[in-house]
C-alpha cells in the first residue's frame, strides 16, 4: 500500500468499534486516531459520528428532548397535583370519601385509554407540531376549571376529558423519539424525558406548600384551587412553544432548526438501522400487526409494567404520613425525596443501557427493587430506617417502563405503522387494566397498610421478570431466523443473476 494512502473502512468493520475504541471516522470517511474522552462512558459517544452530525443530535436534544421533557413534565404536574390537592384540603372542600378519590382515578384513566390508538393513527397523517400542542392547550383550560369545582362529580367529569386529551402525549412522544434517535442513542433520550415525569412530581409537592402557605384564601379560594390554577398559568407557555419545536418526522420536517442537510442526514441515519419510514395506511397494518408476536408480548410485559403498584391518585408514603399526624406541608415535600430517586435511578440506568446495550438485563434490575421494596412492605411491621428504605426505594423500578418503550421501537424497527400501533397498543392495554384493578388492590379505604396491594405487587413484580425472559427469547428467535432466510436467499440471488447472465449470453449472436 502507497504511504499516505487512505484507508476505507468496511461497514462492518465502523459496526464493530465500540465505545473503547481510540478510532473515528471523519465527514469524509476517512480513520483519524483519537484518544476516547472520558464521558464516552457517560454520554452516547460513537467514534463512527462525524462533527455534523455531532452538531445534528445536539440540535435534537436542545429541541425536541427539551419540547417533550417539558410536555411530559406538564402532563404529570397536572396528574401529581390531584394527589397532593386531595391531602391538602379538597377532600374536605368537596366533601370527598377515599372511593371518590379511586373514582376520579377511573374517570382518568378511562379517558385515557379510549384517548390512545385513535391518537396514535392520527399521528400518522397529522403532524404532530400541529396535534401535540393543540391538546395541551385545550387540557390545560380543562385544568383551569378543576379549580372551579365544587362536587367531587364536577372533577370526575373533567377529569375524564383530561385523561382523553393526555392521552396522545405519551406513546406519541416514544413514536417521536424513535423516528429521531439510532439505539446507541435511545434509551438515554427515552429516560431523560421520562424523568421529567419525577420532576414534576416534586415541583407539584413544593407548589402545593408554597402555595397553602402563600395563597390558601386568597381571592376566596383555597389552596389546593390555586394549585390547579398555578399548573395552568405554567403549562400555557410551555403548550404554544410546541408549535414550534416539535420537529415531526425527518421524512416531513419543517423545523426551523434544521437545514436541508439536516433533514437528509436524519432520514439517512434511520434509512442506515434498517428503520422503515412512514408509508400510506392501509389495511395491511391490521395484518401485519397482529400475526406478528411483538404486539402481544409487549402488551402483556407494559399491562402487568403498569399495574405493579397503585393508582397515580393513591401513594401510599403520602396517606401514612396523615395518619401519622404529618402537617400538610410535610406531607407535600417529603414524598418529593421519592421522585429524587425515581429520577437519578432513570437516568443512571438508562445511560447503563445504552453503554452494554442490553436492555432486558437493566431492566431486570429495575424489577429486582421493586419486587424487594414490595415485599418489605407486605410485610410492614419493620424498623423505621428500613420502611423509608422500601417506601423510596420502590421508585427504582419506575425506569422499567421507558426502557421497556426504547425496546419495542427496537423491536419493531422495521415497520412505522407497526412501531406506532405497538406503542400504542401497549400504553391503551397496560391503562385499561389500570383503570380498575387498583380499585382492587388498592383501594383507600385500606390506607395506610395497603397489605393486599404490597402483596399483589411482590407477585406482578415476579410475573415482569418472567415476561422479560419471554420477550429476550423472543426476540433472538426472531433474530435467528431473519438471519438463516437472509443465508437462503443469497444463494438463491446469485442462482436468478446467473440464470440472468446466461440467458443474455444465449441471445448475442454467434459468430
Amino acid at each position: 500500500m502507497a504511504t499516505g494512502q487512505k484507508v476505507q473502512p468496511k461497514s462492518s468493520e465502523v459496526e464493530a468499534i465500540g465505545v473503547s475504541s481510540s478510532t473515528q471516522i471523519n465527514d469524509d470517511g476517512d480513520q483519524e486516531v483519537r484518544k476516547v474522552p472520558w464521558w464516552s462512558y457517560i454520554w452516547d459517544y460513537e467514534p463512527t459520528r462525524g462533527h455534523k452530525e455531532r452538531i445534528f443530535v445536539q440540535k435534537l436534544d436542545v429541541s425536541l428532548l427539551t419540547i417533550l421533557s417539558l410536555g411530559y413534565f406538564i402532563k404529570n404536574l397536572d396528574q401529581s397535583n390531584i394527589s397532593n390537592a386531595y391531602v391538602s384540603g379538597m377532600k374536605e372542600d368537596l366533601h370527598m370519601n377515599g372511593n371518590q378519590l379511586n373514582l376520579i382515578d377511573v374517570a382518568w384513566t378511562s379517558g385515557y385509554v379510549v384517548g390512545q390508538l385513535p391518537s396514535q393513527l392520527i399521528l400518522t397523517r397529522v403532524r404532530p407540531s400541529i396535534w401535540i400542542p393543540s391538546c395541551e392547550i385545550i387540557w390545560t383550560i380543562l385544568t383551569f376549571c378543576i379549580s372551579a369545582a365544587s362536587t367531587s362529580n364536577q372533577v370526575v367529569a373533567i377529569r375524564f376529558f383530561v385523561g382523553l386529551l393526555e392521552s396522545i402525549f405519551y406513546p406519541a412522544a416514544h413514536y417521536i423519539i424513535g423516528s429521531w434517535y439510532k439505539p446507541s442513542e435511545l434509551g438515554k433520550r427515552a429516560c431523560i424525558f421520562h424523568a421529567s415525569s419525577a420532576a414534576a412530581a416534586m415541583f407539584s409537592g413544593y407548589l402545593q406548600a408554597a402555595v397553602y402557605k402563600g395563597l390558601n384564601g386568597t381571592m376566596g379560594k383555597a389552596g389546593w384551587q390555586w394549585l390547579f390554577i398555578m399548573d395552568g398559568v405554567i403549562s400555557i407557555p410551555i403548550a404554544f412553544a410546541g408549535f414550534w419545536l416539535y420537529p415531526d418526522f425527518p421524512e416531513t420536517t419543517r423545523a426551523f432548526y434544521l437545514n436541508a442537510e439536516d433533514r437528509l442526514l436524519g432520514v439517512k441515519r434511520m434509512n442506515d438501522i434498517g428503520r422503515a419510514p412512514r408509508l400510506k395506511l392501509g389495511w395491511s397494518i391490521v395484518r401485519r400487526v397482529f400475526t406478528r408476536w411483538h404486539v402481544y408480548a409487549l402488551s402483556v410485559l407494559y399491562i402487568i409494567f403498569i399495574n405493579t403498584g397503585p393508582s397515580t391518585s393513591i401513594n401510599p408514603l403520602s396517606l401514612w404520613l396523615k395518619s401519622k399526624g404529618y402537617s400538610v406541608s410535610q406531607i407535600n415535600i417529603i414524598p418529593t425525596g421519592q421522585s429524587a430517586v425515581q429520577l437519578v435511578s432513570t437516568v443512571a440506568l438508562s445511560i447503563l443501557s445504552d453503554l452494554i446495550r442490553r436492555r432486558a438485563l437493566v431492566m431486570s434490575i429495575s424489577t429486582f427493587f421493586g419486587l424487594l421494596t414490595s415485599i418489605l412492605l407486605a410485610v410492614w411491621y419493620l424498623p423505621s430506617g428500613v420502611k423509608w428504605f422500601a417506601f423510596f426505594a420502590t421508585r427504582i423500578a419506575v425506569p422499567y417502563g421507558p426502557l421497556s418503550m426504547s425496546w419495542a421501537n427496537e423491536i419493531c424497527t422495521g415497520d412505522a405503522e407497526e412501531r406506532a400501533l405497538v406503542i400504542g397498543i401497549m400504553n391503551a392495554m397496560g391503562y385499561a387494566f389500570n383503570a380498575w384493578l387498583p380499585v382492587l388492590t388498592y383501594p383507600a379505604k385500606d390506607s395506610p397498610k395497603f397489605t393486599k396491594g404490597f402483596i399483589f405487587s411482590s407477585a406482578a413484580y415476579a410475573a415482569q421478570f418472567g415476561i422479560t425472559g419471554l420477550v429476550v427469547w423472543l426476540q433472538r428467535r426472531e433474530i435467528r431466523h431473519k438471519a438463516k432466510s437472509q443465508l437462503f436467499e443469497e444463494p438463491e440471488r446469485e442462482l436468478e443473476l446467473d440464470r440472468d447472465r446466461d440467458h443474455e449470453s444465449d441471445q448475442l449472436p454467434k459468430l
